[in-house]
């Protein structure tokens, strides 16, 4: 089974780098949502067909004893649709671990996941089989998979807490800075903070930075971003939310295209980037452990074992889980 799996990723993998078969769904996809530019679709496919490299496959899968015939559990995914195919990975997950997939699409993202799972059935059509994409309400499933808010999360809870779940909430990334990074280093945080508009838990919305630190080397580093300003929706954000910090008197960093706000929260709105002052390294270190389950990344140098390096936050493995919740784990022992 495992060898048919591996040869089914591979093939998935070619797919999504041919951006240009789905051009068409593109078009379609930025019409329902305008978050979903042509640029970050093409960068979403280009990640995944990254991602399903036959070496990345083939360590993936290495972890795992893949059964040989399983019983087919009904899996509910609730996906959200913050990101192009965001709840992807969870969909893949089921698949490989032999399930049946009962999916319930963001209204965010209606269009991609249906598309691609016509694309595969030239080459896995028992996949695209297990699928079944609903809007009603569902009653007959084992185990679910859903995704949300805080608020949603609770909601969650008490439909699906009795059945077996992974339930995620909020989440958000940060940045470690020392004052030592390079201009490069810096340039690569800029693609964590500001691809796809910072909507994804993977997005850098707040930096943590020494006493006396110089913005003006961010600043500099992250200037060739600066067109981001012209997409209209980015640019509303920007201005609205300058428009309140202002009025409410708050002291702001800007360039432009990017306020930074003295802020302890982590979940910072669109064009803004929270920051807060650390005086002692331990004392952050404890800080981050204490928040863990408010953090999905965060991109440091030599900072903590499990850092993201600067400009990688967007680009996970295929063994990069959610929440740090092994979801291929969690299924196969549904078997």
């Amino acid at each position: 089974m495992k060898e048919k799996v591996k040869k089914n990723l591979i093939q998935l993998g070619d797919l999504f780098s041919n951006t240009e078969l789905f051009k068409d769904i593109f078009e379609k996809a930025e019409q329902q949502n305008s978050w979903f530019t042509r640029a970050n679709l093409e960068f979403a496919f280009t990640s995944w067909s990254e991602a399903l490299s036959e070496s990345n496959v083939e360590q993936w899968l290495s972890q795992y004893q893949l059964p040989q015939a399983t019983s087919a559990k009904k899996i509910l995914i609730v996906m959200a649709g913050n990101l192009p195919l965001v709840g992807f990975h969870d969909l893949l997950c089921v698949l490989v671990a032999g399930h049946q997939a009962i999916v319930k699409l963001s209204s965010d993202d209606r269009v991609l996941l249906p598309y691609l799972l016509e694309k595969i059935k030239d080459f896995a059509p028992q996949w695209t089989a297990s699928v079944q994409f609903t809007n009603e309400k569902v009653t007959d499933y084992d185990a679910v998979i859903a995704t949300g808010s805080d608020n949603t999360a609770r909601y969650f809870e008490y439909y699906f807490g009795k059945k077996p779940h992974i339930i995620r909430k909020n989440r958000h990334s940060v940045a470690v800075l020392t004052g030592g990074e390079t201009p490069e280093q810096l340039f690569a945080l800029g693609k964590d903070i500001f691809q796809y508009y910072g909507l994804g838990c993977r997005s850098v919305s707040k930096l943590f930075v020494p006493k006396g630190y110089d913005f003006n080397l961010l600043f500099q580093a992250i200037y060739p971003y600066k067109d981001i300003i012209q997409e209209q929706k980015y640019a509303n954000n920007y201005d609205y939310n300058k428009a309140v910090y202002l009025m409410s008197l708050y002291q702001l960093l800007e360039n432009g295209f990017l306020l930074l706000k003295e802020d302890e929260h982590y979940g910072s709105p669109i064009a803004t980037l929270f920051y807060e002052y650390y005086t002692d390294v331990d004392s952050l270190k404890k800080k981050l452990t204490t928040d863990a389950e408010k953090i999905q990344c965060v991109v440091a140098h030599n900072f903590i074992t499990e850092e993201v390096a600067f400009g990688k936050t967007q680009s996970p493995h295929l063994w990069n889980y959610a929440d740090g919740v092994d979801t291929l784990n969690f299924l196969l022992k549904l078997s």
